[in-house]
Order: C-alpha cells, then structure tokens, then sequence
C-alpha cells in the first residue's frame, strides 16, 4: 500500500526486473547479476529500488531474477525478509518459472511480466509498479503514484533529461507541455532532443506504472504477436502511445525526498564500469551528490555482525588513515593511507601500502608498501608486498581487465601473488 492520500483507496503491486546478465559490468558480473554488484561500502545495487519502494510505502514486492543468481538471492534472504502478518506486506523473490510456450528463458522486459501474469492477476492491483533494479539513485515513489493518479493515467513512465550522446542507450520521450508522450523512441542515437535544449534528450529511466486492466491487456496482445522482442522499450510502449493511451511522463527533477531541500535528486545508470566507478566516487565529497545519511530516507541492505573499523599507528610514515574516503565496518587500516576511495568491509591495509582512487569490496588484504590506484578490487582479492596496480597500465592489461579509460579492474579470488611468481 501507498502510505500517502491514496493509501485508503490503492492497492499497488511492485515487480522489480531484476535478472539482465550486466555483461557491460564484466568482470563483476562474471558470478553474479547485475542487481547483486556491491556499492558504496555495504550494499547492493538492489538495495536502492528496494529502499525507495519500503521508504514510500509500498510493501507487496516481487523480484524477479534470472542470470548468475544465487547472489542476488542470498542477499534478499539475509537482508530483505519481511516479517509482516499482513497478506499484502513481502518481498518475493521469483526465479524464472519458463512459463512461455517454448519454456524459455525472458525474451525481454514485457516477457518477465508475461511469464508471471498469474502474481498479478492473483494480487489484483489497481496500480502495478515496474521497476529496474540497476540503478543508483533515491525515489519517492508515492509521489509518482499521486502525479499518475490525478492524470488518471493509463501509463506513466519516469524520465529524466540526458546528454544526447548517450540517446542510444535510452529509451528517449517526446512530451507536450501537459507531460503527455507524443512519442518514444527506443535507443535510437538520432532521437529528437528537449526543445531549446539541442544537447538533452528526455530519456526514461525503465520505471513504469500502469493501470492494471490496460497492462494486462498489453501483455497478452504482444505476447501474441510474433514479430515482437517482447520489451517494453521496443513494443509495448511505442505500441501504447500510437494508440493514443493517456501515457505521461513524470519528471523526475521534480520528485521530492523527505529531509531534503526540492530539486536535490540523483539518478546513474551504472551499466558500465567506468559509470560505476564514478558513482561510487560520487560518495566520497564533503556535499555528496547522494546522501546515504538522510534518516528520513534510509537506504536498507543487510545487517552483518562486522566490528567497527580500526586505524593503527601514529608513527612518521606508518599512519593508519583514510582522507576523503567511506570505510566500511570490519576494516583495519595498519599503518597503511587510504585516499579518495571506497572501502567495503573486512578490507586491511598494510604498513605503508597506498590506496588512492579506488573502489576495494569485501575482505581484501593490501600487503605492505603495495599501491593501488584507479582501480576496483573484487571480493578477497590479497595483493601482495610492494606490488603496484593503476601505475603501468600496459603489464596491468596483461594481467587485470583495464578500461579505456584507464580504470583496473581485478577479479575476486584471485591472487596476484601467482602471477608475480610467473613474472619473475
């Protein structure tokens, strides 16, 4: 339910897509999906739509998973079960049923809802709310529900204004000055810009709402024609909108978070490893551009039992510290300096080791006197004494998977040592 005006009268169904492979976030999504990929210290990128769908209200929650799984499903059950009595309160998760004819995996976006019509015919919403889960960014989902419900919607769809440049990866929206779609266009790199703004297109962040009847109706139309891809982006919603459904856009810029000034709102799609390394540097300024310490909007994940972190030594060159820099619990910085960075937990820095610029997950041990630099270290990975990653990125490439921008990445369980042994 929505806890707002509408509360009394609206029953909403929430179904998260949470099952893309991430291959753009290769190698960290070699052993898990995209959903699962952690962020900022102690949680995951999931947590986030999660966070805003509990945060507003809405409680009767279906994930749906897909590929490299068992991650994304560990982290529900250890962080997000629900203890409610009430019928309407859970999160579910939901592994592909290979409902379709041919017992397929999903063929795309609107074939995920297809597959698993039945929850919602079963749940019988007035409002149902899809969403992504690989985003970065804060909602106050109530607030989209009002704006659906006074325009007596049939769709709504969230947007956001992007550079043009990145038209392609978007589904980009045509909006008269009511917000009404006039049109949409599904990664198209020539899509039409924002009037008086040639460098902006409106582009839709893969967050619906539909009215339950007209969706339901949606899904079993395409589902029957065998010329489509099944999606959203490409089908259903071009489809829609040529019929001339009451379908609007709800602008983002204007959503309104509690415990924070109107206007301050984030959003990244962290598709790639360079955006996600950005959204995590985002993080470390003094105003960051995402607060994780609002507490009238927390953002939820799983609680672990870690110690708090630990800084050793106060000698001339053998100080444990981190500058602009979050560290999570578990973490032990023995005499080893921590810059600009993002450390997750249980991770140790040695007697004059170096971090600076990085992004280092669960566990990983920093030798001493070994520097790290521009650089995402999966879960346990050891680096060893005196070794270098980020300062010659040629013997990196040989070793780590790099970036075109420069940034190394290092797979989790996987120890340098073997390879220096070879190098020798």
């Amino acid at each position: 339910m929505v806890d707002n005006g509408f509360a009394m009268r609206l029953r909403v169904l929430g179904i998260i897509l949470a099952g893309g492979k991430g291959t753009r976030l290769y190698p960290l999504t070699k052993e898990r999906a995209k959903p699962a990929v952690p962020f900022g210290g102690k949680y995951r990128i999931v947590d986030f739509v999660l966070s805003n769908f509990i945060n507003s209200g809405l409680h009767s929650i279906y994930v749906l998973t897909q590929f490299r799984s068992q991650s994304l499903l560990q982290h529900l059950s250890e962080g997000w079960q629900m203890g409610g009595i009430m019928k309407n309160q859970f999160i579910i998760p939901v592994p592909a049923q290979m409902r379709s004819v041919g017992e397929t995996w999903y063929q795309g976006t609107a074939d995920a809802i297809h597959q698993n019509i039945n929850l919602i015919e079963q749940a019988e919403p007035h409002v149902v709310a899809i969403f992504g889960a690989d985003h970065i960014y804060r909602m106050n989902i109530a607030h989209m529900i009002e704006f659906h419900e006074n325009l007596n919607a049939a769709c709504t769809i969230a947007a956001i204004p992007v550079e043009k440049k990145h038209a392609h990866e978007f589904g980009v929206i045509e909006a008269g000055e009511d917000n009404r779609i006039l049109n949409f266009h599904e990664k198209n790199p020539d899509a039409p810009t924002i009037p008086g703004q040639p460098d902006m297109v409106y582009a839709s962040m893969g967050n619906y709402l539909f009215e339950t009847r007209m969706l339901l109706r949606a899904l079993r139309e395409d589902a029957e024609d065998e010329n489509s891809s099944h999606d959203f982006g490409r089908d259903i919603l071009p489809k829609l909108v040529q019929e001339q459904q009451p379908i609007y856009a709800y602008d983002f810029q204007t959503n309104r978070i509690p415990g924070e000034a109107p206007g301050e709102t984030y959003w990244r799609d962290v598709g790639t490893i360079e955006a996600y390394w950005e959204a995590n540097m985002d993080l470390r300024a003094v105003k960051p551009p995402l607060n994780l310490y609002n507490r009238q909007w927390p953002l939820r994940s799983t609680s672990y039992p870690d110690p708090p972190a630990k800084f050793t030594f106060d000698e001339q060159n053998r100080r444990g510290e981190a500058i602009d820099s979050i560290v999570a619990g578990g973490c032990i910085l023995s005499g080893g300096k921590v810059k600009n960075s993002i450390l997750a937990r249980g991770v140790k820095v040695h007697t004059g080791a170096e971090v600076e610029d990085s992004v280092i997950l669960d566990n990983c041990d920093i030798g001493r006197r070994a520097k790290i630099r521009r650089a995402i270290l999966d879960k346990n990975v050891r680096i060893p004494e005196d070794w270098t990653i980020g300062y010659d990125l040629e013997r990196d490439k040989k070793l780590y998977h790099v970036t075109e921008t420069g940034i190394v990445v290092v797979e989790g369980n996987r120890s340098p040592v073997d390879v220096a042994t070879l190098m020798v």
